[in-house]
């Protein structure tokens, strides 16, 4: 029916990352079949907690047919007609996406990702799922999803349960330090290999991530002031909207990108001409989780490598905000740059030298509380 690894992931999902409560209503989505014994354990607890399960099976191919062939009335009818009402009535929600294909809408076209965006996308999800659920979005594992990772299919499985089932209490209380420094910050400066960038984040509200949310988890975000970012940035490899880019260069003034380079320039172009916000930054984060340490085309695992930052081009979040509005939110991320507070060195390459930060380290963090 499900496995072991599958009932403890379900357990923690539902008691430590949206903390559902009898009576509850919980929206449980399974993108793809892959999954499905996640999906059982879940509705199994959901019911022994007296909370109230509602289960949303998605084919990924069938979605991309909607996605091609849907303009604004569809997407506007999709919303108002079924997912945000029944959006509304969820006090929780949690998103499996068990797709195989991470390129199955990559020959989407700009004016439909548009239209699935603005109408569809941003009201059902980024304004009511985000600011109104308790909820945790993941992938689940495959051969396809170990493939990505150029690894093994049984020891990516590993990876994928000791990631996702590490214990996030830990970190949070390793990130304390962090965001106490970070609460006290005008500049921060990342510099590194073709990135030398600066911006303000005076003033900013910082949110430490421990399985609330994400699964894996394993950061710390603000947003940047909006104007305020300034040079350049390089990102290692990414898929947006099924498109992949095994690099994305932003040259940046003023808050703005003036200037780009990538593997997929054409791509690239479509998504930073989404709206205006497209072109400003959302969000700053630092990667913390000490078992990710390279990119696998997952952002849902890439956000979170330890040693990287991203520097997320869209919209920003609610409890976090900077002003910016935008129908994407695209978590490019960096690995490795020095970092710099207000002009103090506290991060070289992957390895925080300030010493009250020293315990985000993985040999610190990952023996620190045996």
């Amino acid at each position: 029916m499900y496995t072991r690894e599958d009932h403890k992931l379900a357990q923690q999902l539902l008691n430590h990352s949206v903390e559902l409560k009898k009576g509850e209503n919980i929206l449980l989505q399974l993108i793809g079949l892959n999954g499905i014994g996640l999906l059982r354990a879940l509705a199994e607890i959901v019911r022994e907690k007296e909370a109230n399960p509602f289960i949303k099976i998605e084919d990924p191919e069938i979605n991309r047919i909607l996605l091609e062939s849907g303009d604004e009335a569809f997407w506007i009818n999709q919303a108002e007609a079924d997912q945000l009402p029944l959006m509304k009535q969820m006090d929780a929600f949690i998103g499996i996406r068990g797709a195989e294909n991470i390129y199955e809408n990559s020959e989407v076209s700009k004016a439909a990702n548009r239209a699935y965006s603005q109408k569809f996308l941003n009201p059902v999800h980024f304004e009511e799922r985000v600011n109104n659920t308790k909820w945790a979005v993941m992938r689940y594992p495959s051969a396809a999803f170990a493939m990505n990772a150029k690894i093994p299919t049984e020891k990516f499985r590993q990876f994928y349960y000791e990631a996702c089932l590490f214990d996030y209490n830990r970190l949070f209380e390793a990130m304390k330090p962090l965001e106490s420094l970070l609460r006290k910050t005008d500049m921060i400066h990342l510099k590194g290999d073709g990135t030398d960038i600066s911006f303000s984040v005076k003033g900013q509200n910082w949110i430490p991530c421990y399985g609330k949310r994400n699964i894996p988890d394993g950061e710390l975000f603000s947003s940047p002031i909006i104007d305020s970012v300034n040079g350049q940035i390089t990102y290692s490899a990414s898929v947006y909207q099924g498109k992949p880019f095994q690099f994305v260069k932003l040259i940046v003034k003023d808050g703005v990108v003036t200037d780009f380079h990538s593997s997929n320039n054409s791509a690239l172009e479509e998504i930073l001409d989404t709206d205006e916000g497209a072109r400003r930054f959302g969000e700053f984060s630092f990667g913390l989780n000490p078992i990710i340490k390279e990119p696998m085309y997952d952002i849902l695992f890439d956000e979170k490598i330890y040693g990287s930052n991203h520097l997320t081009l869209g919209k920003d979040y609610e409890i976090a905000s900077n002003g910016n509005s935008s129908n994407i939110h695209w978590d490019l991320v960096c690995i490795g740059a020095d970092v710099y507070f207000d002009g103090e060195l506290v991060r070289k390459g992957r390895e925080f030298v300030k010493e009250e930060l020293k315990g985000l380290n993985p040999p610190e963090l990952l023996s620190s509380f045996d």
